[in-house]
């Protein structure tokens, strides 16, 4: 301290500092010494450290203990009133039993200015965190805009130097440590209130304080997009009746794991006068008693642990546990119990390897060093550590990613150049089907070599077809390449088959040569006539044949210019009268199809349509016409019945039965024409008539004889 004299002069005096007396911590931890603002004396803190760890179990910054099973994102600590930008740390807890009684933290978030880092347990066994900062994962140590995150021990912690924030995280359990002279009266959430007492521990947001830690802790849950149902004003689950205290755990020794008995056992002894055992004990038979054979227990007992290395205490509990709590290292590593928080690197400072805190985790074997941070090799000697994470020793000249390296002592450490290959002449790739390939050569992987090789195509006048596309040769064939390799041409080879051929054609063709085609074709060599039964009738030219069916139907076929005809032919019988006919003399013709008989009248010519040719004459005018005439004897008969006892007669005459009107065109002398109509007979039958007798008259007008048609007698 300066003091201002006579005539000018100062005196520096200095400043007595008594010793302030040492004052008890509400939270069992052992206060700090911290420099008064004139940086001359000191004084004495109680530091806020709140704790986290099973399902979940808390001890607030002033050491009120309370166990609390909500599933829902909730504040841990955030500032009552505001002095840093965005300062907050926060847990996401869950269900961590099958019947949803308890939950367990697992991600634990530190919001600080613009950044959010995230420790989430992605796995259980192994115990796996992953580091994300504002939700993108990052490579540790990481520093960036005044946070830090690393690793210690088996613990990740992140750390805000100009706040003298710590909050670490391993899976299992959470601690949170910060300055009371930055906090001390200044916090709010499941963490307390941080003012060295624990009566205003269990707050609400609106600030009341309640008598029951559970149900404050119920009311800091946060708004989480994965988490609809929160937050809310009621238990998230069935909580227990009271938190496990002293005098409750003495009923609960029945089912209580043997793990928690270290907590209290002689192997702590010397940590229980500086951290009291109590709440972590209650909480391990807790965890023992509502969710056993789960591991939870381990949870109390690594976090009571902690708290005692914390306090310069080392306890190597685990060896203690028959193997209930394992950690497991990288073969590279071993396990030990009080370890550096901050691992001594080849890059350390003398100040950073002359820090006494302690913690539990996998270090770097007696006699070795960890490189540098970042990197997880052990090292005999500090030299160089290349992106191979080989340890070299300075000096050392050694091959990494076909480059030659040495290891210098100073600069980057590594120096490296470009491996030198042989630069042997590129070749020319001329032979069909070939091109140029550049690959490793098999004598120096660091070098390559070029050479020709098979494009594994066919080759076909200059043209290169891939395996599978179709090879044109000729019309007849089909062709393609296959994959097929020829040894000596090194070539795909071309496979070729025959075009595909009809080898049967239908009835009524015949497979036939065709020039200049590949194939035969069908061609019809026969009249196929289709029948509504399906069954065709194949015919050859000149061929006639019946219908199976009817034989008034006639098939023919005949080829006419190289073309097949085919027709279907009706037979048209005469009119056929049975009456006329003897009895039992009706029988076919020799076509089959019509009827024939002896008349009864066998010496008469049978009445029929005859043709003749006539004059008709008319006006002078005249023509030749073709008509017909009825002519021919019918059945007349007189025979006696014996039915009407009597002559039965009949007589029938020889009649036109169907007539027409024709036109016809008369020739004239004068050269003209004159239409004229006649009566055209069509058909002719025999008629019955009355039988009468003959005048004799008559008789002598039948006994002249008649003139017949030509080709008629």
């Amino acid at each position: 301290m300066a003091v201002c004299k006579h005539d000018s002069t100062v005196e520096l005096v200095e400043v007595e500092c008594d010793p302030p007396p040492m004052p008890t911590c509400s939270n069992g931890l052992t206060p700090v010494r911290v420099k008064d603002p004139d940086g001359c004396c000191w004084h004495w803190e109680c530091d806020c450290y709140c704790t986290g760890w099973g399902d979940p179990h808390y001890v607030t910054f002033d050491g009120l203990y309370y166990s609390h099973q909500g599933a829902c994102t909730y504040v841990l600590v955030e500032e009552a009133v505001p002095t840093v930008d965005g300062f907050g740390v926060y847990v996401d807890n869950y269900h961590c039993d099958p019947r949803d009684r308890v939950s367990c933290p697992r991600t634990l978030i530190v919001r600080h200015e613009t950044q959010e880092v995230r420790l989430e347990t992605v796995q259980m066994a192994p115990m796996t965190v992953q580091v994300q900062v504002n939700r993108q994962a990052v490579a540790l140590p990481y520093k960036k805009y005044g946070l830090q995150v690393y690793e210690s021990g088996i613990n990740l912690v992140v750390a805000i130097p100009e706040l003298g924030a710590l909050v670490s995280y391993n899976g299992l359990a959470f601690s949170i440590r910060l300055p009371y002279r930055l906090f001390g009266n200044n916090t709010k959430g499941q963490c307390g209130t941080c003012t060295n007492t624990t009566v205003d521990d269990c707050v609400l947001p609106s600030g009341e304080v309640v008598d029951n830690c559970e149900v404050a802790a119920d009311q800091w849950a946060v708004n989480d997009p994965s988490k609809p149902q929160c937050p809310h004003t009621s238990f998230t689950t069935q909580r227990p009746a009271t938190s496990p205290s002293a005098g409750s755990t003495a009923g609960s020794k029945a089912c209580a794991s043997p793990l928690c008995e270290l907590i209290k056992d002689s192997l702590f002894a010397q940590c229980h006068a500086l951290a009291p055992p109590q709440h972590y004990y209650d909480a391990c038979v807790f965890d023992s008693c509502l969710v056993p054979d789960s591991g939870l227990e381990c949870a109390s007992v690594q976090t009571y642990a902690a708290l005692c290395a914390q306090e310069g205490i080392c306890v190597d509990w685990r060896n203690h546990t028959r193997g209930a709590c394992p950690v497991k290292c990288p073969a590279h590593r071993e396990y030990r119990a009080c370890g550096p928080a901050e691992e001594p690197t080849c890059q350390s400072s003398p100040s950073q390897e002359n820090s006494t805190q302690l913690v539990e985790g996998c270090f770097c074997p007696e006699g070795t060093v960890n490189f540098a941070p970042g990197f997880d090799v052990c090292v005999d000697s500090c030299g160089c550590v290349g992106p191979d994470n080989v340890p070299r020793e300075f000096g050392e000249h050694f091959q990494f990613d076909c480059k030659d390296c040495i290891c210098l002592e100073g600069g980057s450490g590594i120096s490296c150049q470009p491996r030198a290959c042989s630069q042997d002449p590129r070749p020319e790739c001329g032979e069909d089907g070939t091109y140029l390939v550049t690959e490793v050569d098999p004598t120096d992987p660091c070098c390559s070599i070029t050479s020709c090789m098979p494009k594994g195509v066919c080759v076909v006048e200059n043209a290169e077809y891939q395996p599978g596309s179709p090879v044109y040769s000729s019309k007849c064939q089909n062709c393609v390449c296959t994959t097929s390799r020829d040894s000596a041409t090194q070539l795909n080879t071309i496979s070729c088959s025959h075009v595909p051929c009809n080898t049967s054609c239908n009835p009524g063709f015949e497979l036939v040569d065709v020039p200049g085609e590949c194939c035969k074709k069908c061609q019809q060599t026969h009249c196929i006539i289709e029948q509504p039964s399906d069954q065709h009738v194949v015919l050859k030219p000149g061929d006639m044949k019946n219908d199976p069916l009817d034989n008034c139907t006639l098939f023919s076929c005949v080829k006419l210019h190289n073309q097949l005809i085919s027709s279907v032919s009706k037979i048209t019988c005469p009119d056929f009268d049975p009456s006329t006919c003897l009895p039992g003399s009706i029988s076919l013709m020799s076509n089959g199809c019509c009827r024939k008989c002896i008349p009864r009248n066998e010496t008469g010519v049978p009445c029929s349509m005859v043709s003749v040719i006539r004059e008709i004459s008319h006006n002078g005018c005249t023509k030749l016409v073709s008509m017909n005439d009825c002519s021919g004897s019918c059945g007349t008969f007189a025979m006696y019945s014996a039915q009407a006892q009597a002559l039965d007669h009949r007589c029938s005459c020889c009649k036109e039965q169907r007539t027409s009107q024709r036109q016809v065109a008369l020739q004239c002398p004068g050269g003209g024409t004159l239409s004229h109509t006649y009566t055209h007979i069509e058909s002719c039958g025999c008629q019955d008539t009355t039988c009468e007798l003959l005048s004799p008259r008559d008789r002598a007008r039948r006994s002249i004889p008649r003139v017949l048609a030509p080709g008629r007698r």
